[in-house]
């Protein structure tokens, strides 16, 4: 069983830390098994309102059982479970577990009332027993990874307690019983292979790669030059190999710059890397000076470099003491140092256990927006799409070629490269194009989804974990809301790729780097999420998209502009909800313009027709030329 961690852990750690509710958790119960409601009087209005919003949102609330996926398969059942549901009361059922999912379908309501939980959303179980009335009462709380905390109830009879806890906890952090991954049993198939929507070598030809100054390199293959890089790199085409290994010596973690994206017309480029290893002794390597001046080289149209340190100066000066560092501007000619700021990977944490507080489940409609303010994670939002948009418009107005690092170049850097390349081509913001940006980015260049999201592994208080990837994606959301005709994915498709980043249904987010998803054969032992996705794109696209191909985003990273992303952190309460069903709108709207731009193209036909008839009789009318 797991142990409740130290108040000094809670502080510090993951976003589902223990606020001290277990008091009111234990009151929760004890009125549970005298079956009245929750604490705190709720109206019968309110109930029934609750429910049938709760009935109508769950599309799955006319099953008579759980449907199962290929592979998934039952390990438990326990009848007369008590769901204590925030919104609606308690409602009794029977809890269903698999190793996938946690399914929980009500006895006595019609249409019935079900609660379905991914087991890799689970980030920590918590069990409570409770006396009441002469009658042990098991509790058991579900801290989830995306933002809600199930609750349920059931007496303690026999071994159903310790089948309960223990059966999930086995499935749901199997790696931490040496038990492998959902997605290595998963057996769905699609007509297409999400794996294929990645070529490397295809997507730097689409860049206008390789070119004289810019080679598509094998050095990497093996991944001995830097483990946690792709096994292709886009390199300078003039230095050695043997200079490659000298720079990724003095590179944080091997990790030396490569390219990421080139501008189509100025050349001017966006390279990655990790921090210099400079020191407290103010180190210097010479062929990193001359590998930097190399990429300035290779950009005609500007002689400066750029270099955009995502981290707080502060923090960039004490990481000197730990070995690493910045680039001295007086060592490394003509290159400008700009640092943006960004707190790191504790911060964002913190920040979202604060958030996760404010809406849900109880939402203080007096102090909305100062409890929202007062988590800071609009704050940092702005800090990310502001410096992805200094690091665009340098490309784009300044044709300057630009170095992006953080401490080791996979967690901020990563949200920063791919948000400027979202914003600068706009084949980024397509259905595919979109996954493309994410098997590059984040993917291929090794950001830490293992240790970020904790896929499997039961110690929910490590410190390695971070909202880094939601945080992008919630920076994608807020552009789609200021430019909504310029991408070509829907919000759900943005929930979707979110709620599989934790679900371990698909092979697509697990491990850290490139190299252990080829070590573990997850192409060819797991489905990709792509698979999924591409099988019913209609469900994901966007009516209102318009494909402006060479048309840059600069958002507006202004606290005025961004909004909380209600649909996505707040769902889980009935009372947020729009009234009005979006996505079934939508869709409707996907249809009805498809059935326009067939009548459009059907009229350009008639037109081109009756043209091709009129200037055919005009032809025939005409006298016959003859020749004197």
């Amino acid at each position: 069983m797991d142990k409740r961690p130290t108040s000094a852990q809670s502080n510090a750690e993951s976003p589902d830390s223990p606020t001290g509710a277990h008091v009111e958790w234990c009151k929760q119960l004890i009125a549970a098994t005298m079956s009245s409601q929750i604490s705190g009087p709720i109206s019968s209005e309110m109930i029934s309102r609750d429910y049938k919003t709760l009935r109508e949102g769950n599309k799955q609330a006319q099953m008579e059982e759980a449907q199962r996926v290929p592979g998934e398969t039952i390990k438990a059942i326990v009848k007369d479970v008590m769901y204590i549901c925030p919104f609606s009361g308690v409602v009794r059922g029977t809890l269903t577990i698999t190793d996938y999912k946690l399914f929980f379908k009500s006895l006595t309501r019609d249409p019935p009332f079900v609660l379905d939980v991914n087991l890799g959303a689970i980030s920590r179980l918590e069990s409570v027993a409770v006396q009441s009335h002469g009658e042990n009462t098991q509790g058991l709380e579900i801290v989830c990874k995306d933002l809600r905390n199930p609750r349920f109830a059931y007496k303690k009879e026999g071994q159903s307690n310790l089948e309960v806890f223990e059966t999930l906890s086995k499935y749901a952090f199997p790696l931490s019983h040496n038990l492998p991954l959902f997605a290595f049993k998963y057996r769905e198939t699609f007509p297409e292979d999400g794996w294929k929507i990645y070529d490397p070598v295809a997507e730097y030809k689409r860049q206008g790669l390789p070119n004289e100054s810019w080679i598509i390199s094998k050095v990497n293959s093996s991944y001995e030059l830097c483990e946690t890089y792709p096994a292709l790199l886009v390199l300078p085409s003039n230095v050695t190999e043997d200079e490659l290994k000298r720079v990724a010596a003095f590179r944080a973690k091997r990790r030396l710059p490569v390219l990421s994206w080139i501008h189509p017309e100025s050349q001017a480029a966006i390279v990655r890397c990790g921090q210099p290893q400079v020191g407290p002794s103010d180190r210097r390597c010479r062929e990193d000076e001359r590998y930097l001046q190399t990429i300035l080289d290779a950009n005609a149209q500007s002689h400066k470099l750029c270099i955009f340190d995502a981290r707080q100066s502060t923090v960039a000066d004490t990481n000197k003491a730990k070995d690493g560092g910045y680039e001295n501007e007086s060592l490394y000619i003509n290159v400008e140092l700009n640092f943006l700021e960004i707190p790191n990977i504790h911060v964002m944490r913190e920040s979202l256990r604060k958030l996760k507080e404010v809406v849900y489940p109880a939402i203080d409609q007096q102090r909305w927006f100062s409890s929202v303010d007062s988590t800071h994670w609009l704050e940092y939002i702005r800090l990310l799409l502001a410096g992805a948009v200094r690091i665009a418009d340098r490309l784009e107005s300044g044709k300057t070629s630009v170095v992006v690092h953080c401490s080791d170049g996979w967690d901020r850097t990563a949200q920063l490269t791919s948000l400027a390349m979202l914003m600068l081509d706009a084949h980024y913001r397509s259905l595919r194009g979109f996954q493309v940006l994410l098997e590059k980015e984040w993917l291929s260049f090794g950001h830490r989804f293992a240790s970020r999201v904790g896929h499997g592994d039961g110690n929910h208080a490590n410190s390695e974990r971070s909202p880094l990837f939601v945080q992008f994606i919630d920076c994608v959301w807020q552009m789609t809301r200021q430019f909504p005709s310029a991408f070509e994915f829907n919000e759900l498709f943005l929930i979707t790729v979110l709620d599989h980043l934790y679900s371990c249904l698909f092979g697509t987010f697990l491990y850290n780097s490139e190299q252990e998803r080829v070590s573990k054969e997850v192409y060819s032992r797991t489905v990709s999420l792509w698979s999924y996705v591409n099988s019913q794109l209609e469900e994901f696209t966007n009516p209102l998209y318009v494909n402006y191909e060479h048309h840059v985003l600069y958002p507006v990273a202004s606290l005025r502009h961004l909004e909380l992303w209600v649909s996505y952190y707040v769902r889980w309460n009935p009372r947020m909800r729009p009234q009005v069903p979006v996505h079934q709108s939508l869709k409707e709207l996907l249809v009805l313009k498809s059935e326009l731009q067939k009548r459009v193209d059907e009229l350009k036909r008639d037109a081109a027709s009756s043209h091709s008839l009129s200037s055919s009789s005009e032809h025939e009318g005409m006298p016959m030329q003859t020749t004197v």
